[in-house]
This record gives C-alpha cells, sequence and structure tokens, in this order.
C-alpha cells in the first residue's frame, strides 16, 4: 500500500534523555538501530518535562556527537533543537561536524523554544513567544550560509527539519526553510494544518511535496495510523522516557510500518 506522496512510511522514536543514566540510554539507542527504526532523536532541553523536575538528565548536541559513532544505519537529531540556545553560526556548524562523524545521517531538527526553565536556569532571554518565532525566522537563513561557507562542507545537503504547528508563523517558515515538518495533534487538527501549510506553500512557490510531514503519534497505529497516512504524512515519532524505554508501542508502529510499504 503506496501513501499519497509516493515516500516510505518511516518511523521515528524521541529517547528523552531524563532520568536514566548514559548508559541506559546507550542501550535504547543501539536496541532502537537494531528493530529497524529510521530515525533516534532526543530532545534539547536542560530539565527533564515530566517526573521530578530536578532528575537526571543530559545535553543534546554532546549525545548526538556520541550516537553518530555508536550507531551505523539509523538517522539521528533533535526533536527538536532550541534556536534559542546557540548562535545559528555555531549551530551550523555542529551540525556539520555530527553530519560527518554518522557519515551523513544527521537531521538538523529546530524549532523555537518554548520550555521557561530552560530559559531562566541558563541564563537565556525568554522574551515572548512571537519574539522567539522571529529570531527562529532569522536563524533558518543564517544556518543555510554557514553551510555554504563551511571547509569541508556537509556531506549532504542536511535535511532541515522544523517543529511546531503556529498556522501564521511557523508553517509559513516551513514552507520557506523545512525539508520536513514535525506536529501534534489528533487526525482533524493534522488535517487543518496540513491544508495551511499546502496554502503556506502556494504562497512562497513551492512544491509542498518537497517537504516530508511528521507526526507525533501514540497508542496504536489502528487508531489513526492510514488515516494520518492519507493526509501525506509519512514520518510517525513515538516518544520513550528514561530509565526503563519501554519499546512495546514501537513494535507495534514497525510492524505496520512495514505491512504499509510492502
Amino acid at each position: 500500500m503506496t501513501t499519497t506522496t509516493g515516500r516510505p512510511i518511516r518511523i521515528g522514536l524521541q529517547l528523552q534523555p531524563q532520568h536514566a543514566d548514559y548508559d541506559d540510554i546507550r542501550r535504547a539507542v543501539a536496541e532502537a538501530e537494531e528493530l529497524g527504526v529510521d530515525i533516534v532523536f532526543n530532545w534539547d532541553h536542560f530539565y527533564p518535562l515530566s517526573g521530578d523536575p530536578e532528575g537526571k538528565h543530559f545535553e543534546c548536541w554532546t549525545m548526538l556527537g556520541a550516537w553518530a559513532e555508536t550507531t551505523s544505519r539509523v538517522e539521528i537529531g533533535a526533536l527538536v533543537t532550541c534556536n534559542s540556545y546557540r548562535n545559528p553560526e555555531l549551530l551550523a556548524d555542529m551540525a556539520r561536524t555530527v553530519d560527518h562523524i554518522s557519515g551523513g545521517r544527521l537531521i538538523l531538527g529546530i524549532g523555537a523554544g518554548w520550555f521557561e526553565k530552560d530559559y531562566v536556569e541558563y541564563g537565556y532571554e525568554f522574551g515572548t513567544a512571537g519574539s522567539r518565532i522571529a529570531d527562529l525566522g532569522k536563524a533558518l537563513p543564517r544556518i543555510e550560509q554557514r553551510f555554504a561557507k563551511l571547509n569541508p562542507p556537509p556531506t549532504r545537503e542536511i535535511p532541515v527539519l522544523i517543529g511546531g504547528g503556529g498556522e501564521k508563523k511557523t508553517l509559513r517558515l516551513v514552507a520557506k526553510h523545512a525539508d520536513i515538518w514535525h506536529s501534534w495533534g489528533d487526525v482533524e487538527v493534522a488535517r487543518r494544518k496540513v491544508r495551511i501549510l499546502d496554502q503556506h506553500c502556494a504562497d512562497v512557490g513551492r512544491d509542498p511535496a518537497e517537504i516530508e510531514r511528521s507526526i507525533g503519534v501514540s497508542g496504536s497505529p489502528s487508531a489513526s495510523g492510514d488515516q494520518l497516512a492519507e493526509l501525506g504524512i509519512t514520518l510517525f515519532t513515538l516518544s520513550s522516557s528514561g530509565p526503563d524505554y519501554d519499546f512495546g508501542p514501537l513494535r507495534e508502529w514497525l510492524a505496520w510500518r512495514d505491512s504499509r510499504n510492502g
């Protein structure tokens, strides 16, 4: 069964680096790759988002460098990098470096940022939702320009994933800059946002088929998988938190992917 876009169904896994020792995370990454996950993501926070707010936690990009060395097949990336935490030129250089370490398997996931505790504790200006999205809009061209200047250059055109569902500003940035768009929500929310993204693409003169559509999912694929795929969504990402990293639902989504892709 093919998808409406002709792209294969892919399954991502966000390993949330909270409440776990790094040995637990390393084992989880290895198991995910062995199971056949297409992309393994972490996230870009400095504190847990659930459970004990002062619990164990590890930094995003140093971890991606380690994953680049210890994996061999899966793509890797952050879901998503917070634009506020790093100078755009530095982030581009970091991404290029992990791209080389991984042999061309990095996805540059990026978003405007939202978790106020990260900002306050690490000394970043929190601003407003509008100012953070405006900053993201300024950063994306700078990242693209730095990629073109780096020596050596990236091994490939590093796919840029933009996470967010803001219908006026974020989706317009997706239309202009993203190779992958990631959002959240049920089938009806996804249907509305896909339609709005298509209109933004028309407004900026871009073929919407160039953008892979991704969504965060949970539970069983029987509930919504086929309906979401009919909307042109082809990347389905589950989340798993430490310290246990339960992969039960993941296995069901992987089996669904394989049945869809034939």
